[in-house]
């Protein structure tokens, strides 16, 4: 585990959390495997045909879906003989082999400040997700500086605003409609000036004009870099998960806008569609960095695919 990750500390509370969260998923898929593998003492084409059906319905996606059950015909076809009770280890292991690796933090070496550009639709949880970044930064005991470049909506910077008079992050913003990248470049200035360790940059989520979404998103990086050379570090595209195939078409839109290196799936808990973060990830080669598993502060987890797939999948190793 990274620089990041002691942030991120897990606990058998965050575990039991995370089940609560994919609670619906969960007992959705579980039913399905069960209702295919009842009264079967290995895996076959009758079983293959049901587990599919329930891979879609959790909005795992249909070109996931396929390579998921294109690997498990192999691996029945070399093994010749697969008992049932066997399907829920050789999933998870298929389905984690499937999910793009994020970097060894260890490896690398983390700049001061270390930037963030977020990024995402309106109404999908992305302010909300800057707030609890912060809050996790914050306890950890770095210092945080928020910038709201999303001048399009006054709301958007009131409520980073409350978000970091409640983490205790500083906060670099003007008026309503300011030039977002003179927002981002006041920021990282701010950030540089006073030494902080973190900067999370809001965007605005106007997907209605994806030209306009582009130039802007490529001129806050421009502005970014000439203060830092490599900035931003890392690109957060945040997505509801409750949204399904939604998210997957948003996904889709802002990684040709700009480049992202990272998702936040947000709202996780009370959905049947937790699915979809692994179609997201598998099918745009994206790492997941976060989840939202819940709305109270301490609600956002970093996402560690096997306790993520053993939560869905009600497997306890």
């Amino acid at each position: 585990m990274g620089f990041f990750s002691k942030w991120f500390k897990s606990s058998e509370q965050e575990a039991k959390q995370l089940s609560s969260g994919l609670e619906k998923t969960s007992t959705s898929f579980i039913s399905r495997i069960t209702k295919a593998v009842a009264g079967k003492r290995h895996i076959d084409e009758e079983v293959l045909d049901q587990l599919e059906e329930a891979l879609i319905s959790a909005d795992v996606g249909v070109k996931t879906t396929l390579e998921i059950i294109q690997n498990l015909q192999e691996r029945v076809k070399r093994d010749k003989y697969i008992r049932a009770e066997e399907l829920r280890i050789i999933m998870r292991d298929t389905i984690i082999d499937l999910l793009p690796k994020p970097l060894d933090e260890s490896l690398i070496s983390v700049p001061k400040p270390y930037i963030i550009l977020v990024v995402g639709v309106n109404g999908v949880g992305k302010t909300t997700t800057i707030g609890k970044l912060a809050h996790q930064y914050s306890k950890a005991g770095q210092k945080v500086i928020l910038g709201a470049a999303d001048t399009f909506r006054a709301a958007a910077v009131d409520q980073l605003t409350i978000w970091a008079e409640r983490t205790g992050a500083q906060i670099v913003k003007q008026g309503m409609g300011a030039d977002p990248a003179s927002v981002a470049f006041d920021t990282v200035s701010s950030a540089i000036a006073k030494q902080a360790d973190i900067v999370i940059i809001d965007t605005a989520g106007r997907l209605h004009n994806k030209i306009h979404l582009m130039n802007e998103l490529t001129k806050i990086r421009s502005v970014i870099s000439k203060l830092i050379p490599d900035a931003p570090h890392e690109v957060v595209l945040v997505l509801d998960g409750s949204t399904g195939q939604n998210a997957i078409e948003q996904c889709r839109q802002f990684s040709a806008a700009t480049q992202v290196n990272a998702l936040a799936v947000t709202k996780l808990d009370g959905t049947a569609r937790g699915g979809v973060v692994v179609g997201i990830s598998h099918e745009f080669k994206i790492p997941v960095k976060y989840i939202g598993v819940g709305e109270s502060i301490n609600d956002l987890q970093e996402f560690n695919s096997k306790t993520f797939i053993d939560a869905i999948l009600g497997y306890q190793p």
